[in-house]
């Protein structure tokens, strides 16, 4: 008699979903193009005109360093807690500078200086002597605040205009416009046609008044994609989160490369300290960071640990604190339309890969935002102030069903694979 002996052949795995820079740029299109629909729906003018995209971008940027920081810490496999403690150093160090200067460049040498003595702390506590990556985050965030505090007492209370929480006033980056755009476009915007005058408004927001150190943030996002995913380098220092034993057996100097990488990070926080005391405002303030070194980590991970999803995560953030400082509760209000129709597109979506349960609760979940926009006017206050944390929650609860972090991040490593 002949058996017949059955082979188990493992299971093939869907093909991971590859997310292009070309399907970014459309769904951002198809965002914009909503939020067009919405403003002219509502009547609510600030939900794309130029003051709201200028608002949004100073409130992004910091959120995008400090993301962009926590990008280079964690794909080197260390957790960055700490920074916002680095952004609190970078935005004293770089006030300190500034104001005995007079030279807002030597402000942000010295804020980046900062961020990179706050990053050198956390490394050497976490790749040297193997502590906790949270402890020593937390334990960063509380040193900072308390040493500025008193260094603050000591160098700026004597000061014209400083005190124990504050700085004098301090010096800022010239701005840059482009030639003749605001007389191209400014009629254009004020004309509110459903999209060309959208369009205009995202222009001017972009091309007028810009600091020339938004150029420079904006700059290094894709600058850190191109090191990280296009060089030798940022290939090793990659291999160093996902597999440091891989790494090391090929030569690569793992120490080394973490080291340089929770610098990078901190050097980046601190820049994003400086945006916040010397471009979205004039004055260093003690707790001017306000847990954006959070939301950044926030933006970070909806990103799925990549620049350009980092990038639209800032973005995003920023947008909705800028909404709730220039347009008031009218404006947040509008976005339940907004979010509503986000909630069909996913139910569609939902639905043509057969999860009919997730789509009927999603057009259920917009059905009721509709309601609760066609009968009220306005949002409470609490709601409205905080509607950028409330944005953070929600799309963390979205982000999580993809993420792909680091394989080996937050592990403690020792040379030869001890752990």
């Amino acid at each position: 008699m002949s058996q017949t002996v059955e082979v188990a052949t493992p299971e093939k795995k869907p093909p991971r979903r590859v997310v292009t820079p070309w399907r970014l740029v459309s769904l951002g299109v198809a965002v914009f193009v909503a939020l067009a629909g919405v403003r002219v729906i509502t009547g609510q003018n600030a939900l794309t005109d130029s003051g709201t995209i200028q608002a949004s971008l100073a409130f992004a940027i910091p959120i995008a360093m400090a993301g962009l920081g926590g990008l280079w810490a964690e794909r080197a496999g260390i957790i960055n807690i700490g920074l916002e403690g680095m952004m609190v150093l970078g935005t004293w160090a770089g006030a300190f500078a500034a104001y005995n200067t007079g030279s807002p460049w030597a402000g942000l040498v010295a804020g980046v200086l900062g961020g990179v003595i706050g990053g050198l702390l956390h490394a050497v506590a976490t790749v040297t002597f193997g502590v906790d990556h949270i402890v020593s985050g937390v334990a960063i965030n509380i040193l900072a605040v308390g040493a500025m505090r008193y260094l603050s007492i000591l160098y700026f209370q004597d000061q014209p205009g400083g005190g124990a929480a504050q700085s004098p006033p301090l010096p800022r980056f010239p701005l840059v416009d482009l030639p003749f755009v605001s007389g191209l476009l400014g009629p254009l915007e004020d004309k509110r046609w459903f999209l060309v005058s959208d369009l205009a408004g995202l222009v001017l927001g972009l091309t007028t008044g810009i600091s020339l150190l938004t150029l420079v943030a904006i700059l290094l996002i894709p600058a850190s994609y191109y090191i990280l995913w296009k060089t030798p380098f940022g290939l090793r220092l990659r291999s160093c989160g996902e597999s440091p034993e891989a790494a090391e057996s090929l030569g690569v100097s793992v120490y080394r490369y973490k080291y340089v990488a929770v610098l990078v990070s901190g050097g980046l926080a601190g820049m994003g300290g400086v945006f916040l005391a010397m471009v979205s405002s004039s004055i260093y303030q003690e707790g001017q960071t306000g847990g954006r070194g959070y939301i950044g980590l926030a933006a970070m991970i909806f990103g799925n640990w990549r620049p350009g999803g980092l990038a639209m995560g800032a973005g995003l953030f920023g947008f909705t604190d800028a909404l709730q400082v220039r347009g008031s509760g009218a404006a947040v209000h509008a976005l339940l339309l907004l979010v509503a129709a986000v909630l069909v597109a996913v139910a569609i979506w939902q639905f043509t890969r057969g999860k009919r349960l997730s789509a009927v609760v999603s057009l259920g979940v917009a059905a009721l935002l509709v309601v609760w926009w066609a009968l009220t006017d306005t949002l409470p206050r609490e709601l409205v102030t905080y509607s950028p944390h409330i944005a953070t929650l929600l799309v963390m609860a979205l982000a999580t069903q993809r993420l792909r972090p680091p394989a080996a991040v937050g592990r403690q490593w020792r040379p030869g694979g001890k752990s």
